[in-house]
C-alpha cells in the first residue's frame, strides 16, 4: 500500500511541476562539448568512459552571410567542422564539436568560475572505477570520497580530467542517498524505482 501512495504522490507531484515546465519536455538529450582535438575527444570517451559513437557529420558554415551568428550566436564565420554523437551507457548522450573560430578563446574554465561545468558519470564501484583511470593514466583528483552527511550522504565521487582539461566526475550511490528518504522528487539514478 505504500508503493502505491508513493507512486501517486510522485505522479501528481510530476504532473504538477510538468504544468510549469516548457511543454513536451521527458529529459536530456545531450550535453555538447567544444573540443580542441576531435579523434582524440573520441578515443577518450569510448576507448576510456566506453560510449559508443553513434555518428559524425558536418561541417556547417557561412562563408557570407549570418547564419552561424543568427543560429548559434558564435562568430558569422565560425565553422563547425564535425559533430559526433556518443551514447553513454543509458544517460545522456555528449556532442563533441570541432569549432574554429576567428573569435575562439581557449580557456577552461575551472568549476568555481561562471560558466564552469563538469560531466558526472555513474559508476557501480568508485574504487573499481578509480583504479581504472588511474591504471590508464587519466589525471584525478582526491577520492573516492564517501559523503557520509547531509541529504548527499551515500553517495562517493572523484573527479578525474579528460587529456584536454575537461573535468569530469565519478559517482555512485548503490544504496540510494539520504534526501531520497524524505520524498519528493528523485534524481536520476540508475536504480529502477521499485528497488
Amino acid at each position: 500500500m505504500k508503493f502505491w501512495m508513493t507512486l501517486g504522490a510522485g505522479l501528481i507531484a510530476a504532473a504538477a511541476a510538468q504544468s510549469e515546465s516548457i511543454p513536451g519536455m521527458r529529459g536530456v538529450d545531450h550535453i555538447g562539448l567544444t573540443v580542441p582535438d576531435l579523434a582524440q575527444a573520441e578515443m577518450f570517451f569510448s576507448d576510456v568512459l566506453g560510449c559508443e559513437k553513434a555518428t559524425s557529420f558536418g561541417p556547417f558554415r557561412d562563408d557570407e552571410g549570418t547564419f552561424m551568428q543568427d543560429l548559434l550566436d558564435v562568430d558569422p564565420r565560425a565553422v563547425v567542422e564535425t559533430i559526433t554523437l556518443m551514447r553513454c551507457g543509458f544517460g545522456s548522450n555528449i556532442e563533441l564539436l570541432k569549432y574554429t573560430a576567428p573569435d575562439q578563446k581557449v580557456v577552461q574554465p575551472r568549476n568555481s568560475d561562471i560558466g564552469g561545468h563538469h560531466i558526472a558519470i555513474y559508476v557501480d564501484d568508485i574504487n573499481v572505477a578509480a583504479d581504472y583511470l588511474r591504471g590508464k593514466g587519466i589525471r584525478t583528483l582526491m577520492g573516492p570520497l564517501p559523503v557520509n552527511e547531509g541529504p548527499a550522504a551515500g553517495q562517493s565521487i572523484m573527479y578525474f580530467f579528460a587529456p584536454w582539461g575537461l573535468q569530469m566526475e565519478a559517482i555512485s550511490y548503490p544504496d540510494g542517498m539520504a534526501y531520497e528518504k524524505d520524498g519528493g522528487t528523485v534524481l536520476w539514478s540508475s536504480r529502477s524505482p521499485a528497488e
